[in-house]
Formats: C-alpha cells, structure tokens, sequence
C-alpha cells in the first residue's frame, strides 16, 4: 500500500535529522504532487540535506545539484553548448547530468538568477520541456527544491517565485534539539528500504482527483479566500487550484478517499507572499477549526476557558525585578540599572524582563500594556515580525536583540 510505503520513507529519511521531519514531509507531499518548494532559512540548516534525502526516496533517479550567484551563466544549469552542433550551425546544449534531464534538483540561492537564466528556467519548472536549440523536449523532473536566505526583492523574479506552490521556513534547531544535534554523526545516514517509482507517481496523478473535499473543507476554503481578500492578500486561482489538488494528494496518500480540515493545516505552507501573510493563514486555520461546528471540542473549550483565565491573572501580575543578592533595581533617567533608591524601578513578571511597545505603533497612546507591560515573547508575538524578528522602526529595521537592549524601552514602574 502506497501509504505504508510512504510512512516506512519518511521513517527512514528522518534519521540523524534534528526537527526536520516536517520539513522532510513537504518535501515529499510536493514531490508526490508535481509541485516545487521553496526552502526559507539561514546557511547550514540543512536545506541541501533535505533535498538529497529527498533523492533517495526515488531510488536511481537523475540528481542535480547548483548553486547560482549574480554571475552565473546558463551554461551551470542548461549544459554547455555542443561544439560540433554549432559547426553545423545549430544551437544545442549538450545537457547530460545537467537540470534538463535531472527528476530531482536543488538550487541554492535560487533568487540570484539573471535575466539570462530565468526565461529558461521559468518554462522547465511550469511545463517541465526544455527548448534546445529548434527542438522543445520533454524533461523527466519530478520536482525542484530550492533555497534562500531571503525573500526574492524585484518584480522580475516575481514569476519565479509563484513557481513554487510550497513555502517553507527551515530554521535553526531549537534548544531542546540542540543536545541531539551534537550527538550525530557523519556517517549516521540514512538507509532506504522502500523506493518510491514512476508507477507510484502514475498512481497518485491518475487518482487523486477522485478524492472528495469534505463540506467543511469547502465552507472553510471559501472563508479563508474571503479572510485574505479582507485583508489584501492576493491569491491566484492558479494557486487556489494547485492548493487543492495538494490536499486531495495528501489525503490520498494517507489512505482517505476525501480531504478533511486537517489536511487544510498545510494551507499556511502555500497561500502567502510574506512572512505576515504565513502568520495570517495558520491563525485563521486554528481559530477556524475551534469553532467549526462539527468538531465536538466542548471538552477541549472547558479547559481552555480556564487555562485563558489563569494565564489572564498571570499577566497583570507584576514584580520588582532584583539582582542575585535579592537588592530591588531601579532604572536611572539615563537608563542605568542601579540598588539606589529613589528612582523608577524595573519590574517582571513570572521572571521575565518587560518592556514598552515600540513607539511607532499606529493609534499606540499606551505603551505599557495597560500597566502591565511586555515579556520579550510577548513583543515577539505582537510586534515582529515571525521569521525574520526585526520592524521598521523610525526609518530603519530594528531587531528584536537590539529592541530590548535599549533601555528606554524597559518598563519601569
């Protein structure tokens, strides 16, 4: 059964893999899909490891690999030009072991391609056909994973950037990971026993449109377009579509003959152009799915009625904050900390610092939180942004480090 052969991968492909196991799903999920996916994150979170993990799922299948900078030529991705073809005055790129017949790649820094690349690149990654020379030919790419560090910056590589349905951010591990990432090593990779083939491929594009979307899911999709377009978030059709045809794959190779609003938890992963609008999507999605009707959470609401209230007390409590010799600290009109009496002193709450919101807040009369300040997690949440933790502040982008470290934005009382 597909689905047994699936879960057995993803098992094996996670070894010696620190909080990448989602990351590791996507991945397949657009592989399976006939899509492409967009890895978001900082250098060595093992962006080009997921995507060679990826590989081994397919067996044998024709790999390539690049990175591209500002300067790269064609000639990287499409193959060299045949010298003999062009004594003959043809055109042709002799494109062995390279992108055009490759059924997995990863390009690295994808966003740093040129005017000379993208045309080219464009039509392999929506129509998967490479031109060469007088002849269009048909490529056999299963999908691309591709990598950046940032957000693509310019209407020319626009296009590009719709090409990737998937969206995701790989982010260092956390602190809690960290220890079992100090115990890997190098030679703990990964043993396949199942391969995924072209039949299995064939499988999935032939039935996954016989797959149902529950009536919820319908109510639910309409809603969240209408919530977005509230909000000026521009989805295309052509993404709305390719959405669900991701959905009913999922719910497919999960063994389901119809998608369920559980399924619609990958909707954050592909409808959003910013940071913000990811954030946007899974907020509506889980506040959605606690107040659908036919879900039977009354349970679930009870306790979370009460866990509000108690954390609701928690957060008006405030506390002077004391140095490690139990001494009160107070906070100079210079913004020193100091035991001298006499002064605004600094205060905490359940052990945390506070501070002020930042300045720059639209209709923001009260920084303090109605006296009760922000917890750096808190500022976090409310005021920066999600991945990237900086806000343009009086003409320039500030991060959260830089926030905190000044001292007129401490909460004093």
């Amino acid at each position: 059964m597909l689905s047994h052969k699936i879960r057995t991968i993803i098992d094996e492909l996670s070894q010696s893999l620190i909080e990448r196991e989602d990351s590791l799903k996507l991945l397949l999920l657009a592989a399976l899909s006939g899509e492409h996916i967009l890895l978001l994150g900082p250098p060595g979170t093992a962006k080009s490891e997921l995507a060679k993990r990826i590989r081994l799922a397919f067996g044998d299948a024709p790999y390539f690999e690049r990175l591209l900078t500002r300067f790269s030529v064609p000639e990287e991705l499409f193959g060299p030009l045949s010298i003999k073809a062009l004594e003959n005055d043809q055109y042709t790129r002799l494109t062995k072991n390279y992108l055009p017949e490759a059924s997995i790649a990863f390009i690295d820094e994808i966003f740093k391609a040129n005017s000379a690349i993208l045309n080219t690149l464009l039509t392999l990654l929506n129509e998967r056909e490479f031109d060469n020379g007088d002849r269009r030919i048909k490529t056999p790419l299963i999908t691309v994973v591709a990598a950046s560090n940032e957000l693509p910056d310019g209407e020319e590589l626009e296009a590009l950037y719709d090409r990737f349905l998937f969206r995701s951010h790989v982010n260092p591990v956390t602190e809690a990971g960290f220890e079992l990432l100090l115990d890997i090593n190098d030679s703990d990779k990964p043993q396949v026993s199942e391969k995924l083939s072209s039949n299995d491929l064939k499988e999935v594009s032939k039935n996954y449109s016989s797959i149902k979307l529950d009536k919820d899911v319908s109510f639910m999709l309409k809603s969240l377009r209408n919530y977005l377009q509230q909000r000026d978030v521009y989805i295309s059709d052509r993404r709305w579509r390719k959405a669900v045809k991701m959905l009913k794959v999922s719910a497919l190779t999960n063994n389901r003959d119809t998608v369920s609003i559980w399924d619609c938890w990958l909707l954050q992963h592909c409808l959003w152009n910013t940071p913000e609008q990811q954030s946007l999507v899974f907020n509506w999605y889980t506040q959605h799915i606690g107040t659908n009707e036919t879900i039977d959470i009354e349970r679930i609401n009870k306790l979370v009625k009460v866990w509000e209230q108690t954390l609701e007390s928690e957060k008006s409590r405030t506390v002077p904050l004391y140095n490690e010799r139990g001494e009160k600290l107070y906070c100079t009109p210079q913004g020193e900390t100091t035991t001298e009496s006499g002064q605004e002193y600094l205060v905490n709450r359940d052990g945390s610092a506070l501070y002020l919101a930042p300045s720059d807040i639209n209709n923001q009369t009260d920084r303090t939180n109605n006296n009760n300040g922000y917890t750096r997690q808190e500022l976090e949440q409310n005021f920066f942004d999600d991945y990237y933790q900086q806000r343009h502040i009086d003409g320039k982008w500030v991060t959260i480090e830089n926030y905190i470290a000044d001292p007129e934005n401490r909460f004093k009382k």
